[in-house]
C-alpha cells in the first residue's frame, strides 16, 4: 500500500471517482460487535441489537450528494462466506441502487485504502491499516470487548473520533476530512521499518528453515489496478438546481433521499428506466438511461429518446448516456442535443442533462447553448459542456417524431412548476407522496 500511493490517482479512477468528488469508504470486520453487527452497543446513539451498517449505508448514499461523493464498503471475507453474496445484496439493496460500490474483500481492499478520503470503521485490522495510510477514520462501531487493552489497536479504539450515526452524516463526514491530522501510533506500531518489510520479512524466513537466502533483491508484487466496475445509479434522483452568473448552473442531486434535501433553487426528479419502482418514472422530469449507443435493444439513442418522451407524456426530456463524458437528449419538441463535456470536465453526462433541463425550464433560449455552450457545477467543481445541435434521423430509422407538443420551454416550465401533475405528488422520489 506505502509503494502504491504515487498511484492513488488511477485507484480513484478505477473506483469511478470523479475529479471533485471524495471518496468514502465504509469497512466491517467479521464479529457481531462489528459495524455490520451491532456495533458493540457503545457508539454514539447506537443500542444494542441496532443493525449499524444497513442503516447507515443507504444514509450514506442519499444523504451525501451523488456528485460530490462515492460510497464504498469493503466486508470482511468472512461475512460474505457466512451469510452468502445473496443475502449481502439483498441487505444492501437500496444503497447498492443509490450508488453503492461493493469492494471485492480479497483482491481490492487495499486499493480501496489507498483511493479513499474517509474510511468509516470498526475495530478491524482494516480500519487500523487505513489510520496507518494517514487516512481520517471514523468509528461507527468500537467495542474494546476482546481486545488487549495494552494493544496499540485498543489505544487507538479509545481515541479515534466516533462516528454518531443519529446525526446529520454530511458534516461530521466533512468536518473531519477538513481537520483531520494523522495520528503517529498507527503508522509505527504497524511497522517500525516502514518500506523494508520485504526484505527483513524474507531475511527471517530463510533463517528459520536455515536455508541460503536469494542474491536477488526482494520484491513486492504491485498492486493491480482494478478493472472499472460501473455502479449505476438507478434509485430516484431528487435535483436542485440554480443559476450563476453567465451560462452557468449549479446541479446537486440526491439518490433516494428519505426526506426532502434543504437548499435553494428549483428541484426536478430525474428517474433512471431501470428503476426499480416504475411508478417514478410517471413521476419524473427527466428519464435517463445509460449505454453504448450501437446497443441494439434499445435502437439509436435518439429513437430511445422519442420512445420514452411517447411513453411518459409528463417528462420533459429524456437522455441517453452514451459514455464516461457524453450524453444524448431529446427535448419535449423533438430538438435533439449532444452533451459532451470539455477539457478538465469530469461529471455523470446525466448531471449535464439536468443542467440543460433547468435552463430550458426557466425560459432561456436552446440557440445560446448550442453557440455558447454550458457550465455545470457540481460542489466546488466547474465542468465545461459543449451543446451541439444534433440532425434528428428517427424518420429515417423508422421512428416517430414528437410533433405538435409544447414548445420546450413552454412545457418544460409548465412541468417544472407541476402545472401538468399535481406539486404534492412529486414532492417525494422514494414514494411519490
Amino acid at each position: 500500500m506505502l509503494s502504491a500511493r504515487p498511484y492513488r490517482e488511477r485507484f480513484r479512477r478505477a473506483f469511478g471517482v470523479r475529479r471533485g468528488q471524495r471518496l468514502v469508504l465504509l469497512n466491517s470486520t467479521w464479529s457481531s460487535q462489528s459495524l455490520l453487527g451491532d456495533g458493540g452497543g457503545d457508539g454514539d446513539g447506537e443500542g444494542p441489537g441496532d443493525d449499524v451498517l444497513p442503516s447507515l449505508l443507504p444514509r450514506l448514499a442519499s444523504e451525501l450528494p451523488a456528485d460530490e461523493y462515492r460510497v464504498a464498503a469493503v466486508l470482511h471475507p468472512n461475512i460474505w462466506h457466512g451469510h452468502g453474496p445473496g443475502q449481502i445484496r439483498a441487505w444492501l439493496d437500496r444503497a447498492r441502487r443509490s450508488g453503492l460500490t461493493l469492494i471485492d474483500p480479497l483482491k481490492n481492499w487495499r486499493q480501496a485504502l489507498v483511493a479513499a478520503d474517509l474510511v468509516i470503521g470498526d475495530h478491524g485490522s482494516v480500519t487500523y491499516y487505513a489510520a496507518a495510510l494517514g487516512t481520517p477514520v471514523l468509528l461507527g462501531a468500537a467495542p474494546l470487548d476482546g481486545l488487549d487493552p495494552d494493544a496499540p489497536i485498543a489505544d487507538f479504539i479509545r481515541t479515534a473520533p466516533r462516528l454518531n450515526a443519529r446525526s446529520p452524516l454530511r458534516g461530521q463526514v466533512d468536518a473531519l476530512i477538513e481537520s483531520h491530522v494523522p495520528q503517529p501510533g498507527p503508522m509505527r506500531f504497524t511497522s517500525s521499518v516502514p518500506g523494508e518489510a520485504a526484505v527483513r520479512l524474507r531475511r527471517t524466513f530463510y533463517e528459520l528453515m536455515g536455508a541460503p537466502e536469494p542474491s536477488g533483491p526482494a520484491l513486492l508484487e504491485p498492486l493491480p489496478l482494478p478493472a472499472p466496475e460501473p455502479a449505476p445509479r438507478t434509485a430516484p434522483l431528487w435535483v436542485l438546481t440554480r443559476f450563476l452568473a453567465g451560462p452557468e448552473v449549479a446541479v446537486t442531486r440526491y439518490a433516494d433521499p428519505a426526506r426532502e434535501p434543504a437548499g435553494s433553487g428549483d428541484d426536478h426528479l430525474a428517474v433512471h428506466e431501470d428503476t426499480r419502482d416504475p411508478g417514478q418514472l410517471d413521476l419524473a422530469d427527466i428519464v435517463f438511461r445509460d449505454g453504448s449507443p450501437d446497443d441494439q435493444r434499445f435502437g439509436p439513442p435518439g429513437r430511445w429518446a422519442a420512445e420514452v418522451l411517447d411513453r411518459h407524456p409528463h417528462c420533459a426530456l429524456a437522455a441517453y448516456v452514451t459514455g464516461p463524458s457524453s450524453c444524448l437528449v431529446r427535448t419535449r419538441d423533438g430538438a435533439l442535443l449532444r452533451l459532451t463535456a470539455g477539457a478538465e470536465a469530469d461529471a455523470d453526462p446525466a448531471v449535464y442533462a439536468s443542467a440543460v433541463h433547468a435552463w430550458l425550464a426557466a425560459g432561456r433560449a436552446r440557440a445560446a447553448l448550442v453557440a455558447d455552450g454550458l457550465t455545470v457545477r457540481t460542489g466546488g467543481t466547474a465542468h465545461r459542456v459543449v451543446v451541439t445541435a444534433e440532425v434528428d434521423d428517427t424518420m429515417a430509422a423508422g421512428g416517430t417524431r414528437q410533433e405538435g407538443r409544447t414548445t420546450p420551454a413552454g412545457r418544460s416550465t409548465a412541468h417544472a412548476s407541476g402545472a401538468d401533475i399535481p406539486r404534492a405528488g412529486r414532492r417525494s422520489p422514494r414514494t411519490g407522496s
